[in-house]
């Protein structure tokens, strides 16, 4: 009896084992049909209180989730590829990853972080590429703007994405082109009725005041990504704080005499040794950014990744994972930055070198961590004002569109791995 007993409790065992099993997201090339959308589900899984482990560089950067009828389901809905593996299975696979001989690691994805996308009201999701990509994955984010930014708001988030913005005071530097337009006057109007409700007499003082609290925010703790002009006017803006670089079109008086000498480059995140464009009929803020000297061809505008050692440096890898190492190009206001213009101190993890461009920057501030990215928007090879949208559900395995993402679950990772 005793041994019948013990008979069936093995059997009951073994029948738990084998129907204990995992859900693995793949994230390389050939078998993903969904990458966007895939982090989609992984950041909904998080603010569902389940656990992930990211898996860098095993197929193109994989994520493992808890097998639950919930998530399997979603998956379906939203079209994203799935593999049901035993704990057998998911076993060898971790046991794969910590080898000694492999460039791999698996990061335990935590909590669902709490983002916010600076962005003026109004502003629709394909405006930006970080808000249309972020509505694409389902993934949910709050607009905010100035009056949240210096009310102390980003005190609730984790993630603070910087739209397409000048913090320079400058409106873009559109007024060349498009002084006359009815949308340029309008949205000066509106800045200047924003800046004086605020308090202030200028525009530019605004936004510095603005940029200034977005730089506590990143010292204080906080994970904060930007894209195109926002990368080079936010650091410009630090940079020259208590100078006026503003032309008298801008702000209603001269500049200061020889700005360019006070020019504080202590300040700035990410560049040094930039000259300011003087000429207010110029479409460009310094000469951080290659648009304008560009010498590539469409069809020959590619940056590359940098691979690092996942278990030695777990930050660049997660910013970095990708399906292909090889990404295509786009413009924008900026589009790169020219890599002698990036401090030593920050990381370059996108270039080509045969430009001499730095496409993807990494960097720490205090507590905190900060990416640039240049460009508009990674399937929109030339963007440009009164363009139609972006269709990502053209583009569902688009590695530009990966590498904002990976910025978007990386405040999810435990906080013991950042710091390694």
């Amino acid at each position: 009896m005793l041994f019948k007993r013990l008979f069936i409790g093995l059997l009951l065992l073994a029948s738990f084992g084998v129907k204990a099993s995992m859900i693995l997201l793949p994230m390389d090339e050939s078998t993903q049909q969904n990458h966007l959308k895939a982090y989609g589900i992984t950041y909904w899984a998080l603010d569902r209180s389940y656990k992930a482990n990211w898996l860098l560089n095993y197929r193109g950067g994989s994520f493992l989730l808890p097998d639950a009828d919930e998530i399997r389901r979603e998956c379906q809905i939203r079209g994203v590829s799935f593999e049901v593996i035993s704990d057998t299975e998911a076993n060898g696979i971790l046991d794969e990853i910590s080898s000694p001989s492999q460039n791999m690691e698996s990061v335990v994805l935590e909590k669902a972080p709490k983002i916010a996308v600076y962005t003026p009201k109004g502003k629709q999701p394909w405006d930006d590429a970080v808000t249309l990509v972020l509505t694409f994955a389902e993934i949910p984010f709050t607009p905010i703007y100035d009056e949240e930014v210096l009310g102390d708001a980003l005190l609730l988030y984790d993630w603070l994405h910087l739209h397409h913005e000048d913090f320079t005071g400058q409106y873009g530097k559109f007024f060349g082109m498009y002084r006359n337009a009815p949308w340029y006057i309008e949205q000066k109007k509106e800045a200047e009725s924003l800046a004086a409700k605020l308090g202030f007499e200028k525009v530019s003082d605004e936004k510095l005041a603005v940029a200034a609290k977005i730089r506590n925010f990143v010292i204080g703790g906080g994970f904060m990504f930007a894209m195109c002009s926002a990368t080079d006017s936010f650091d410009i803006a630090l940079s020259a704080e208590g100078v006026d670089i503003c032309e008298t079109m801008f702000d209603g008086d001269a500049s200061d005499a020889n700005y360019q000498s006070k020019i504080d480059y202590n300040n700035s995140f990410a560049f040094k040794d930039f000259i300011l464009e003087r000429n207010p009929m110029v479409y460009e803020f310094s000469d951080i950014d290659t648009t304008n000297k560009r010498a590539v061809l469409p069809d020959n505008d590619y940056f590359t990744l940098m691979e690092y050692s996942a278990k030695w440096d777990p930050i660049p890898s997660m910013l970095c994972q990708n399906h292909t190492m090889l990404v295509k190009g786009f413009m924008g206001q900026t589009t790169a930055f020219y890599s002698d213009k990036v401090k030593s101190s920050v990381l370059v993890m996108g270039e080509n070198k045969q430009t001499g461009e730095a496409r993807y920057i990494h960097g720490t501030k205090g507590k905190g961590m900060f990416t640039y990215y240049g460009g508009h928007d990674p399937e929109d090879y030339q963007h440009r004002v009164g363009d139609a949208p972006t269709v990502l559900d053209l583009h569902p395995t688009s590695p530009g569109y990966r590498l904002i993402l990976n910025n978007v679950l990386f405040p999810a990772a435990r906080k013991k791995k950042l710091k390694t």
